[in-house]
């Protein structure tokens, strides 16, 4: 096999009745992969559209169609040689031509293609892809087959392309076209390796094992023969003969030394190479090369007391889900790199995640993506492309997701990463709940038979070795006459009624079995607005045209401030608006992980939405746009420490949640007190305790601690070893906080300074908002409270000379504290 890559000398030429004339006739270098906007950035030729009202300004390229041409020149194939052209990725409707014959038309961005150039090769041709407007062959086909509901206006459930290139509440609406992966020309004689399946296993005496499935294409150009293909992994070799006109073969390869591999947080991550070769007597055709992990990966849903759990267990091992959804980091796809993916990773490995969960509207993400989950340790669950709409499943549609689920699922067996395959998101809640119902035709397919049959019957026939749910949230043993999909007691859930309607504390209203998705908004850090949303007047306001564009939720602004009121009150001033809202997204979502851990083994896992952001945004996220970290990422650093205190309810009273999540017992004197914000105790609470490894241990508070005489001056203090859980009696705004409570220390040091703080009076949630003073600066910690005495030692790192004055105080320095004085009034507004 010899290839050889096409990614340099293509020209992009804008066609169609919507291109600017200054854009019309021009030709435009690409480098490949790449897209229109990524190609038109390069070039200068438009604006980033992540900044200001850019997005506005390429609205045009929704209409627009492209040509991506080159020069071809390719020397004849030799003797009984074969020669494809391989697409790795197209965006998205296209048809490709080679020196004016047409090889053929894509209508799908999620799966390769392959054309066979042999006869078309041996000078120079112009190789062109003729890229139509997506929109407009998806408004086409609504046409053609009736319209489907979707969450969103435009037909994004006509097309398979990404369904967030047409926007989405946390992203932009920009409608890339192009090769977004790699092209190449592959010459091979006799054979190829086709596919590479590794399948693993544990066998019942512990040996793991891993049967190769392998499939082959033969050029058909001489008489067949038969091949050998060989796999090799953890020092022991295999083979298997593919018989003359044959093309599968599967080698068993048993590895008795092999180690296990865990996820991050139960044990080490032992990666082996796996080898396959594919010969012809002694000369070798073609070889692939990846590396495996073995482990076993299953769903408990055995129904139990409470319902049916959805409990994930890891070599026999169950496993709370300490996770985040994510989404595509970037929505030009093609400036995503392995270096980043590996920085927002190692966050995410930082903020004491175990799996992340790669959502509908998005894509299949690259090799790089799996490989470098396989090395942390960081689960992953893959959703299959289909979100918040209903889907035809009509042809083109039909074959088009077969072809690429079955593409997808081969591709990426070989990752101990990825342990949970899904049928998609909300899709059959949507149907049940969002009143498409009312606008189907009685016979209309909506994609059900996707998730129940066709997807279902992939995965049994290429990888059966991993589980699969129908959609998410889903409960087993669903029907649409009888059991909800959302039903919190069975299977997994998505808990939106915060956020869109009720206050954070009512995550504590139910138990669910496994939280599949949940979330809360937030900003993002300043030194991105202030890059990518400065208003253009220079005054910040929440109200501002760019702020508003780069806020895509509906009435996200209204349920920022309604989630605010009862806990912090809504400040006037921006800069503390923008300081209250990213806490408050912090407060909301820990609040929600605290309970959900406190209610292991019964609730099984945790998903925040969401890990990341795509552009510049107002959103979810806890890592913002251009990768700064917001109070939130800390918020569940702590919320999901291996071991962790949380003051809960549980029935009427107040407890402490003891939470344990490691392989050896937690034990100490757990010491609680009933304290004002002075520090002076009135009640305390000493008990020698120990949780188990893996456990849970909930210790309801006396009346003497769980009582106050003065609720707006006391709290809860708990400690057990390290860690520490502060709980106020009302809420922050009710509550007589001192307004500058911490006596502050500035230490210079060889990577940047040491900020330390003590508390005078209980400091609530200190952070340091350190990317004000520099963009490119990291705080160690931040959302630490402190009661009064105890103090704290922020380390900032950055290679800039800061204004230390600046580092001691706001904007830079914040606590909950200085808040409260600064809403318009002591009370929560109506």
């Amino acid at each position: 096999m010899r290839t050889r890559d096409l990614h340099d000398g293509w020209l992009l030429r804008a066609r169609g009745a919507s291109v600017p004339e200054r854009l019309r006739d021009l030709d435009i270098p690409v480098a490949i992969p790449g897209t229109s906007h990524t190609a038109l950035l390069d070039a200068g030729l438009i604006q980033d559209p992540y900044v200001g009202l850019n997005e506005q300004d390429v609205a045009w390229m929704h209409r627009a169609d492209w040509r991506f041409a080159l020069a071809l020149d390719e020397p004849p194939a030799e003797s009984r040689e074969r020669v494809d052209l391989v697409f790795d990725g197209i965006d998205t409707v296209a048809t490709v031509r080679l020196g004016g014959h047409v090889l053929g038309h894509t209508r799908n961005m999620h799966r390769s293609h392959r054309f066979d150039v042999t006869g078309l090769i041996g000078h120079e041709r112009d190789l062109a892809v003729d890229i139509a407007a997506a929109l407009t062959y998806a408004e086409a086909e609504r046409q053609r087959l009736g319209a489907r509901p979707s969450a969103y206006a435009h037909p994004l459930n006509m097309v398979r392309k990404m369904a967030c290139s047409f926007g989405w509440d946390w992203g932009p609406d920009l409608q890339t076209a192009g090769l977004w992966r790699g092209v190449r020309v592959e010459r091979w004689r006799v054979a190829r390796l086709a596919g590479v399946r590794p399948l693993v296993g544990v066998r019942p005496d512990g040996v793991p094992y891993v049967r190769v499935h392998v499939d082959v294409d033969r050029t058909g150009l001489e008489e067949p023969t038969a091949l050998t293909v060989r796999a090799r992994v953890a020092g022991i070799e295999r083979e298997a003969t593919i018989l003359p006109g044959a093309t599968a073969a599967v080698v068993e390869v048993t590895a008795p030394g092999a180690e296990l591999w865990w996820p991050v947080g139960h044990g080490d991550q032992p990666l082996y190479p796996l080898e396959v070769e594919l010969t012809l007597g002694a000369t070798a055709l073609d070889s692939w090369h990846r590396r495996i992990g073995f482990r076993t990966v299953e769903i408990d849903e055995t129904p139990d007391a409470h319902g049916t759990p959805w409990t994930l267990r890891v070599n026999g091992r169950p496993v709370f889900v300490k996770g985040a959804n994510w989404i595509p980091d970037d929505h030009l796809l093609t400036r995503i790199t392995r270096d980043r993916l590996a920085r927002r990773f190692d966050q995410a490995v930082g903020a004491n995640l175990n799996l992340l969960r790669v959502w509908g509207g998005g894509i299949y993400e690259t090799r790089d993506f799996y490989e470098l989950c396989d090395e942390r340790g960081l689960l992953v669950w893959q959703d299959f492309p289909l979100a918040c709409s209903a889907y035809p499943e009509e042809e083109p549609l039909a074959t088009e997701l077969e072809a690429e689920a079955r593409e997808n699922v081969a591709r990426l067996t070989p990752h101990p990463s990825l342990v949970v395959w899904n049928g998609g998101n909300e899709n059959i809640w949507g149907y049940l709940d969002w009143g498409w119902r009312d606008v189907l035709d009685d016979d209309a397919s909506w994609g059900y038979g996707y998730a129940t049959e066709l997807l279902p019957r992939v995965l049994a026939e290429l990888d059966p070795t991993r589980p699969y749910s129908w959609n998410s949230p889903s409960s087993p043993g669903f029907a649409l006459t009888e059991r909800h999909p959302n039903d919190p007691d069975h299977g997994t859930h998505h808990q939106w009624e915060v956020w869109n309607r009720l206050d954070y504390t009512a995550y504590a209203s139910e138990i669910p079995r496994f939280c599949s998705e949940f979330g809360f908004q937030g900003p993002p850090s300043w030194a991105t607005l202030a890059r990518a949303v400065a208003p253009v007047d220079g005054n910040w306001s929440k109200t501002d045209p760019v702020f508003l564009l780069h806020q895509k939720a509906d009435e996200g602004n209204e349920k920022l401030d309604r989630g605010l009121a009862g806990h912090l009150g809504i400040p006037a001033d921006f800069a503390d608006w923008h300081w209250a809202t990213q806490l408050n997204q912090a407060r909301a979502v820990a609040f929600a992980v605290e309970h959900y851990r406190s209610w292991w083994p019964r609730t099984a896992g945790a998903i925040v939405w969401q890990l990341n952001d795509c552009w510049p945004v107002t959103s979810w996220a806890a890592v913002d746009g251009d990768g700064r970290r917001k109070p939130l990422w800390y918020a569940l650093r702590h919320a999901f420490a291996d071991r962790m205190i949380a003051v809960v309810e549980r029935d009427g009273q107040r407890a402490v949640a003891l939470v344990n999540d490691t392989d050896e017992p937690w034990s100490g004197t757990m010491h609680i007190t009933r304290e004002t914000f002075a520090g002076e105790a009135l009640a305390e609470l000493l008990d020698d305790v120990v949780v188990d490894a893996r456990s849970v241990r909930v210790v309801t508070l006396p009346l003497g601690i769980g009582t106050p005489e003065d609720e707006r001056g006391e709290a809860i203090v708990a400690r057990l070893g390290s860690e520490r859980a502060v709980r106020l009696f009302v809420e922050d705004f009710e509550a007589a906080l001192a307004f500058d409570p911490l006596d502050v220390t500035v230490t210079p040091t060889s990577d940047g300074y040491d900020v330390t703080v003590r508390a005078r009076s209980l400091a609530r949630d200190v952070t340091l908002l350190v990317d004000r003073l520099d963009p490119a600066a990291l705080v160690d910690d931040a959302l630490v409270t402190l009661p009064a005495g105890e103090s704290a030692t922020f380390r900032v790192h950055t290679g800039a000379v800061l204004d230390q004055a600046a580092l001691a105080g706001g904007p830079v320095l914040r606590t909950a504290n200085d808040l409260v004085d600064r809403v318009p009034a002591r009370t929560a507004p109506a």
